[in-house]
């Protein structure tokens, strides 16, 4: 067994990025502050055809070398979109008929690994601030929470970790 080459991977360009059929999710940074998890939050996008970003509140916007650094270049292939406030993104989602989803541990939350998504539905996740979470207000206003079960000591992920556990669930139960 050998390591593949960069140039065997079979790549799609950003423009054909642009173009396929995306993964129905939509990613919301509520008041992300550190730089380098924008950047991850991007990767990963990248890597599982996530529709759009919005970076709400706190969060950096693109160009920034901090968020290139960890992104390597998937500011340029995943759509984003900043706004002020998140919870006027959260009603312009639930307008458009998607279901928000918080990622926090709250009362009466969904196990990740007992939510199963509807077909045909478009979803947002919600993704908190790493040492608040997600605002209440925002919880309040999803349509559900969603948790990551953990069984040891620490009580939390770091908001990159968390991002790239939920998508990859998702998609897989969705593709």
């Amino acid at each position: 067994m050998r390591k593949l080459k960069n140039n065997e991977l079979g790549r799609i360009t950003v423009d054909e990025f642009k173009a396929v059929k995306k993964t129905p999710i939509i990613v919301v940074l509520d008041n992300i502050r550190s730089l380098n998890n924008v950047g991850s939050v991007f990767r990963t996008s990248d890597a599982f055809l996530i529709e759009k970003i919005y970076l709400c509140g706190i969060t950096a916007t693109p160009p920034n070398k901090d968020i290139h650094r960890t992104a390597l270049g998937a500011t340029e292939s995943v759509d984003w979109e900043y706004a002020e406030d998140t919870l006027s993104v959260i009603q312009k989602l639930k307008d458009s008929n998607i279901k928000v989803l918080a990622i926090e541990q709250a009362e009466n939350s969904t196990k990740l690994n007992d939510f199963t998504p509807e077909k045909n539905q478009k979803y947002a996740i919600v993704m908190g601030n790493e040492v608040k979470g997600v605002q209440q207000e925002v919880v309040s206003s999803a349509d559900g929470c969603i948790e990551i079960p953990q069984l040891g000591t620490k009580h939390s992920l770091n908001i990159s970790v968390t991002t790239g556990v939920v998508l990859w669930d998702l998609f897989q139960k969705m593709m």
